[in-house]
């Protein structure tokens, strides 16, 4: 194992620069880019946000800065896979591509690797193996040697890929491609130059080992998303007959040990040598160079063989296996970090995969690998540095000498206060300076600095994270006591609720029912001010104008699928809208009051005033939600093929697909300010977009069944979300933290509304109740 340490260290040593030189390029250029021309949309967002980050604002908080700054850098990777796949779709189509074939070094085509993806939206480290060329004469006759190493080497790999860095993975998919290296044909500067010129839209890393006499030249070639240049050296040479004749040595004094026990017992020396086959000629090579040595003879000039059988082989083998796990490791750890948040792995497997080979010189230079890159990290998203130190802390809190863990944990705190702009120095400890800056937000982090300080004994610093957890069990004591509390809980229905709106003046809620009713209310008092009936059909969404002079009605009930516009005041009925020949599944009304959208398997857009037909914009499935954005120009819908649709609505032109959610979307909502989408789907799952960009930011869990209606508050920092798990969850939108469960309904809560000042949300259910809870604190 100690050949696995030092490749891994010369590893760290000579490729954690290449890792940081990338960070900085690609930071320096953010989206300066002289190669390509973005439109004008992007350059304006981006702009934006850089400007709300770069913004001292200490209304904003610490929360908003962190949510601001991932969307840039979310913005960013997401920029640089658009144009890797303008790339990866002009390489396919060069003439040039079909004559290097000619000299390719490997047996994929290029189209089989530029193709294929995982399912998680990330673009998995593709691992290739060229093996070794290494031939013993005594294996030739048995068909081992260099063909056995290859096939060793690939299944040791694999069986660490698979376990740790599964391509199946939505954290770190990696995909080995072991068989695929012509390694007859190709190898070195010559196949690493034509791999990268049709390849490099691809994070690939390569693993080559040659032949050179009685050593291994271990090489690695790598290059990730967006690079100009690959990356390829020696990092190390491998003495392996000198290892493959040690393991031999060493099994020869193990016999001896065997060949004395037997003595002892009376045994007969020749029927033991009979045993002992190779072993016994080794050892006579060990016996007369030893006496040669006390004799005073220079043995380092002598070139005695020992022979060296298949459990010698095996373990070089093992050796070879350990050097490519390892590199494998740092490798998709560093790619990984860069270019998705994600923490390194590495440092957890050390010790089990080295297990005594661990020293404290090895550790620095694998700690302070990872560090340079943090570093690196810090100007493009210093936010994230405290977790990653953190959880590098954690990593190598297990070892005996815990100063490397130690300085990781001293360098999350002090970035943690440097963010939150607090001075340590006026504290006694640091611990202490975070209880001037704490908030809920920061559950999770201080948790996990509990979790380390329980694990390394730390009792002095544990008492004070307790005091970090005790406060913020007070804050959230707090928000429970403004929270929201259930006002009161109307009946008059006698099916199913659908649907509930409340009017712009928070004057009347007005429920649908699949009881072809639609009953309005008193908002304040609960009454029932009147009930609409007639020739509705099972009431399927309802949706009042940004006026309180409409209100527009769905039906789903085939074949009076139909819409109607009432005047919400006097109960009117004044346009049926017809033309939908399949249910009519949800109505919304733009916040300009001008359009009606209604969706089935088709969206019509109307005239809300006139009455008259816009456009039709056509989908090939089911249409659950539809959504407009505050200045009309974007309309959203959801439908049961799980895509989320942006089209121009006086124009019916699409404008983008979001592709994210695994089932149907059930829900969509915008934000006040026009800038984010929410979209609740039958995954359990909710996810937010940046709706101009079209960039999921985050996904959203804790439900258990369909999300299946969305709200946002009005000050834009509250999500509320009913769910088929009859609860109601409320959401804080700047950092998707999970604020409060809501429990009440016995049934799915269908549709959820709130009041125009944010003080009340009503809710209704399939239990045939509406509720309204109060909102307190706005």
């Amino acid at each position: 194992m100690e050949q696995g340490l030092r490749l891994l260290i010369q590893l760290v040593l000579e490729f954690s620069p290449v890792i940081v030189s990338l960070i900085q390029k690609r930071t320096e250029e953010s989206l300066a880019t002289t190669n390509y021309q973005f439109p004008q949309v992007i350059q304006e967002v981006a702009q934006i946000i850089n400007s709300k980050i770069n913004t001292n604002n200490s209304s904003t908080g610490f929360e908003q800065e962190k949510f601001l700054q991932q969307q840039l850098a979310v913005y960013h990777r997401e920029t640089q896979l658009q144009i890797t796949k303008q790339e990866r779709d002009t390489a396919l189509k060069l003439p040039e591509v079909h004559k290097i074939l000619d000299s390719w070094p490997l047996r994929l085509y290029p189209s089989q690797i530029l193709e294929f993806h995982n399912s998680h939206g990330r673009t998995p480290l593709k691992i290739f193996l060229a093996p070794p060329q290494v031939h013993f004469d005594q294996f030739d006759h048995r068909n081992e040697g260099a063909s056995e190493i290859e096939l060793m080497l690939a299944e040791g790999l694999r069986e660490f890929v698979n376990k740790y860095y599964s391509f199946q993975s939505p954290i770190r998919p990696t995909e080995l491609l072991a068989g695929a290296w012509d390694s007859k044909r190709f190898h070195s500067e010559s196949s690493i130059k034509a791999l990268f010129g049709a390849l490099k839209t691809e994070p690939i890393l390569i693993l080559e080992s040659e032949n050179d006499g009685d050593f291994l030249n271990f090489r690695i070639a790598y290059w990730g998303l967006g690079q100009e240049k690959y990356y390829y050296k020696t990092i190390a040479r491998l003495p392996y007959k000198e290892i493959i004749q040690e393991y031999a040595q060493n099994r020869a004094l193990e016999w001896k040990k065997i060949r004395d026990e037997l003595l002892s017992l009376g045994e007969d020396l020749e029927e033991i040598n009979q045993l002992g086959r190779d072993n016994v000629y080794n050892l006579a090579i060990l016996e007369k160079l030893q006496k040669w040595q006390d004799k005073g003879i220079d043995i380092s000039k002598l070139s005695l063989q020992y022979q060296v059988n298949h459990q010698d082989f095996e373990k070089l083998c093992q050796v070879l296996i350990t050097c490519h796990c390892l590199v494998a490791a740092w490798v998709a750890d560093a790619y990984h970090l860069v270019h998705y948040d994600v923490p390194p792995l590495l440092p957890e497997l050390l010790p089990s995969m080295l297990k005594d080979a661990l020293d404290l010189q090895s550790l620095q230079a694998i700690v302070t690998g990872y560090k340079q890159v943090y570093q690196a990290l810090e100007k493009e998203r210093r936010y994230w540095i405290p977790e990653l130190a953190l959880q590098l802390a954690q990593s190598l809190s297990h070892l005996p000498d815990r100063t490397w863990a130690q300085e990781q944990i001293e360098y999350s705190i002090y970035t943690w206060l440097e963010l939150r702009q607090v001075c340590p120095q006026e504290f006694t400890s640091p611990l202490e300076a975070m209880q001037s800056a704490i908030k809920i937000e920061d559950e999770e982090y201080i948790h996990k600095l509990k979790d380390y300080f329980t694990a390394v004994g730390d009792s002095q610093n544990l008492g004070d994270v307790e005091k970090l957890l005790n406060a913020i069990a007070h804050f959230k004591y707090k928000r429970t006591l403004e929270s929201p509390n259930l006002g009161y809980t109307l009946y008059g229905h006698s099916d199913k609720v659908t649907s509930v709106a409340i009017s712009p003046d928070g004057e009347i809620l007005v429920s649908g029912c699949a009881d072809k009713t639609i009953n309005l209310w008193n908002l304040n008092t609960g009454n029932l001010i009147r009930t609409l009936t007639g020739d509705l059909g099972e009431v399927s969404s309802v949706a009042v104008s940004p006026d309180g002079n409409f209100l527009a009605v769905g039906s789903c009930e085939h074949p009076k699928s139909n819409v109607q516009i009432w005047h919400l005041k006097t109960g009117k009925l004044l346009h049926t809208l017809l033309g939908h020949q399949k249910p009519v599944n949800v109505v919304a009304i733009s916040p300009d009051g001008q359009i009606l959208a209604s969706g089935s398997n088709k969206i019509k857009i109307w005239h809300l005033h006139k009455g008259d037909r816009i456009c039709t914009l056509w989908h090939s499935s089911a249409v659950h939600a539809v959504a407009i954005s505050p200045d009309a120009s974007i309309l959203a819908s959801g439908s049961a093929d799980s895509k989320i649709r942006l089209w121009n609505p006086r124009t019916g032109d699409p404008l983008r697909t979001l592709n994210g959610h695994d089932r149907e979307i059930k829900s969509i909502a915008m934000s006040p300010d026009g800038q984010l989408l929410f979209s609740g789907s039958a995954d359990t799952t909710i996810k937010i977009w940046h709706l101009i960009t079209g960039k999921l930011l985050y996904t959203l869990t804790g439900h258990t069944d369909e999300v299946k209606s969305l709200a946002v508050s009005p000050d834009g920092q509250t999500l509320f979300s009913g769910s088929a798990d009859t609860t109601i969850k409320t959401w804080r939108i700047a950092t998707g933290e999970l604020l409060q469960t809501l429990t009440g309904h016995s049934g799915i809560v269908t549709s959820v509304a709130l009041s125009p000042d944010g003080k009340f949300l009503a809710s209704g259910s399939s239990d045939k109740s509406i509720r309204l809870w109060q909102i307190f604190g706005h």
